[in-house]
C-alpha cells in the first residue's frame, strides 16, 4: 500500500487497510517482560566483525544449499548498552524457517566505552558491511538483502540504507556499499529531532546518543536522523502498533509522507491492537505481517 498525498488521507487509508485485513489482536499488548520470558531462540554462529567485546553478530542459515537471501537485523533498546541482540533471535529463527538467512548485529551503545556518537554508527556500518566477508564462506545471496530494525534499530537500519549520504571525508565512506533491496522498520524511530521532543525515557536517550540537542549539535542530527537523509533511495516497509506508547503512528506517518514527497517508495501499516513489542513476538497477527513485509522487501528493486 502506498501512502496517499496528505497525512490525513494517509492515516485514514492505513487504518482502513489494517481494520479490513483481519480482526484486531484480542490479547493485551505484549510488554518487554513478555519478550524476555520467551524460551531462548536457537544459538546462532557468533562471528566477530571487530576486536571489541560488542563488535560481533550472529549468523543464522536456513537448511539447503543456498545461496540464501539475507536480512541484517538491528535490535532496539533506546541505543542503550543495557539491551542486546538476543531478543531479535526469535525473528531470526522465523526467517530461517522461511528460507532466509540473517546477520543479527550487536554494537556499542550509550554507556559502553566508545558507544553513542560516533561509535554506535561506526559499529553498525562496519558490522553490516561484514556481510561481504561472510559471503565468501557462507551461501549468502547479497543481491537479495534487506535491513530490518526494531525501535532504535529502525533508526539505525534506515540510516544505514541512506549511506550514500556519507561524506567522502568520513571513514565510513570507504566501506563497501550494501546493495540492499529495502528497509523494514518495526516501530522504528525515524526522525530524531521529532522523537527527542517527547517526554518518555527512550525519547530522552536521543541527546546522549548524539551528545547534545539539535540546537547544540545540529550537524549530528543532520547526519544521523533518517528524516534528514531523504530520499533514502530504497523501498521502505514500515510497521507500527496502534497501541504503541513508545513510538507513535503519527511519528511514522509524518516521516512516510515526507519520504513519499521526496520520491521514496514507502508503505506504512498500522497494526490494530498491537503495541511496541508485539512486532518482535514470535507468534500472532503482528508476526505474520512482519514476515510478509520482509518478503515483500526482498522482492523489491532498488531505485538507485
Amino acid at each position: 500500500m502506498r501512502l496517499l498525498p496528505t497525512l490525513a488521507a494517509a492515516l485514514l487509508a492505513i487504518c482502513t487497510a489494517s481494520c479490513s485485513s483481519g480482526a484486531a489482536l484480542q490479547r493485551p499488548v505484549a510488554s518487554w517482560n513478555d519478550v524476555v520470558a520467551l524460551p531462548a531462540p536457537s544459538v546462532g554462529q557468533r562471528i566477530a566483525y571487530g576486536s571489541g567485546a560488542k563488535q560481533f553478530g550472529e549468523l543464522r542459515l536456513p537448511t539447503g544449499r543456498g545461496p540464501h537471501p539475507v536480512v541484517v537485523l538491528l535490535h532496539g533498546g533506546c541505543w542503550s548498552a543495557e539491551y542486546d541482540l538476543d531478543y531479535m533471535g526469535h525473528l531470526a529463527d522465523r526467517l530461517a524457517a522461511a528460507g532466509i538467512a540473517s546477520w543479527n548485529l550487536e554494537y556499542r551503545g550509550i554507556g559502553d566505552i566508545g558507544g553513542a556518537w560516533p561509535g554506535t554508527f561506526d559499529d553498525v556500518a562496519t558490522g553490516a558491511a561484514y556481510v561481504h566477508t561472510l559471503a565468501r564462506t557462507f551461501p549468502l545471496d547479497l543481491q537479495r538483502m534487506v535491513l530490518v530494525g526494531h525501535s532504535a534499530g529502525g533508526q539505525l537500519a534506515t540510516w544505514l540504507a541512506a549511506a550514500h549520504h556519507v561524506a567522502p571525508s568520513h571513514a565510513q565512506h570507504a566501506l563497501a556499499p550494501l546493495p540492499v533491496r529495502g528497509v523494514v522498520t518495526l516501530a522504528g524511530i525515524v526522525d530524531l529531532r521529532d522523537y527527542a521532543s517527547g517526554s518518555g525515557s527512550c525519547n530522552k536517550a536521543v541527546q546522549p546518543l548524539l551528545g547534545g540537542s539539535a540546537q547544540t549539535v545540529p550537524e549530528r542530527y543532520a547526519a544521523a536522523s533518517p528524516s534528514a537523509l531523504l530520499p533514502i533511495g530504497v523501498p521502505m516497509r514500515m510497521l507500527i502498533g496502534a497501541k504503541d506508547p513508545i513510538v507513535t503512528g503519527e511519528h511514522n506517518a509524518r516521516f512516510a509522507e515526507q519520504a513519499r514527497l521526496q520520491g521514496d517508495d514507502v508503505a506504512l501499516e498500522v497494526i490494530e491492537g498491537a503495541g511496541h513489542f508485539d512486532l518482535v513476538m514470535p507468534t500472532g497477527t503482528a508476526a505474520k505481517r512482519v514476515q510478509r513485509a520482509i518478503k515483500d522487501a526482498l522482492r523489491s528493486r532498488r531505485k538507485h
